[in-house]
């Protein structure tokens, strides 16, 4: 195990990212189509697809999955993945068309002092294409495709990954990009909200303080009084290899996005959008109860560990008055 989302197997991840723009797209490929759902908490999404993930609707299976930098401008990041899963013949099959089922997601980086000024079109449809190329069992962590123009309250956001198994032996990873509201440490120190859940030293062993301040319990938002500007959102992948029908993977992400609570305070705020995707390879059969509830509490830690580690593993943007990476200071 690689303490990534591609310990799932059939699953590969790619980035694709612009230094100059500050930005990036992360692809997530399924090399058969997978069962999904999701669950959005936040306030300000961006989506896309999001519809034909819910339970009632018709479509059961995707392709992949987008996320990307550039708010609503990087939705187009999914019709790039979708071009390369087409030259694959990849894809919904209605009589002769073929039809890449690609839901995406955005986060918010246009304010991180990069170069935005791209032109006609936005570069997000080229980056999902270069991602879904680079898709493979390997990927970096940190300032890396979404990731690389995330930030949060006091440190450099980015992408983290994080993986497990249940007692049973059914493995559920996660992939998070890190672009929160709220702060990821516990007032500006090096401990990790997430420190209870930490396995080894993934995000540098520091645990959590000897007491809590008032201070260290103030809310750290992102531009402070001005946080009404949506500016936000933590995005998370959740893959298991369970067998889950479209409801079930539907409870799965629900339960998920519990771990964004044990890792960002606060979380789910009016200007975040956050979200969790939570699909299916379907190799390993659950009891539709225990079975789900307990993947549900393995899939919430590996959330948070994913969360702590993005932050951990970010290095911060080389612009004047840019963000300190947490390695910077605590490193």
């Amino acid at each position: 195990m690689k303490n990534l989302l591609t310990d799932i197997p059939g699953v590969r991840v790619g980035h694709a990212h612009d230094a100059a723009v500050a930005s990036g797209v992360t692809a997530i490929i399924f090399d058969q189509p997978a069962i999904a759902s999701i669950d959005v908490r936040g306030g300000g999404p961006g989506l896309r697809d999001a519809a034909l993930l819910e339970p009632e609707a018709t479509v059961e299976a995707i392709d992949g999955i987008a996320l990307s930098g550039g708010s609503a401008l990087g939705l187009d990041a999914a019709g790039g993945v979708q071009a390369w899963l087409a030259e694959q013949g990849r894809g919904l099959r209605i009589r002769e068309a073929v039809i890449p089922i690609v839901p995406g997601a955005i986060c918010f980086d246009l304010l991180n002092s990069g170069n935005k000024a791209w032109g006609r079109f936005p570069p997000y449809r080229d980056l999902g294409y270069a991602a879904a190329c680079a898709a493979g069992p390997d990927f970096a962590l940190g300032s890396v495709g979404a990731g690389l123009g995330a930030t949060t309250p006091n440190f450099k956001g980015g992408l983290g990954s994080a993986s497990a198994q249940t007692d049973g032996g059914v493995m559920v990873a996660a992939l998070a990009v890190v672009n929160a509201v709220g702060s990821v440490t516990v007032g500006d120190g090096p401990w990790f909200w997430a420190a209870p859940f930490e396995v080894g030293n993934e995000y540098g062993g520091r645990g959590l303080p000897p007491s809590f301040t008032k201070d260290m319990l103030k809310a750290r938002l992102k531009g402070g009084v001005e946080a009404s500007f949506a500016e936000n959102t933590t995005l998370v992948v959740v893959v298991t290899d369970a067998i889950l029908t479209k409801a079930q993977a539907k409870r799965l992400a629900m339960i998920a996005q519990t771990g964004m609570a044990r890792a960002i305070y606060p979380v789910h705020a009016p200007t975040d959008g956050d979200v969790v995707f939570a699909a299916s390879t379907g190799t390993k059969a659950i009891d539709p109860r225990f079975g789900l509830t307990e993947l549900g509490m393995v899939a919430a830690n590996v959330v948070t560990r994913a969360i702590a580690r993005g932050v951990h593993e970010a290095t911060a943007l080389p612009f004047l008055g840019a963000l300190p990476a947490w390695k910077d200071h605590f490193g």
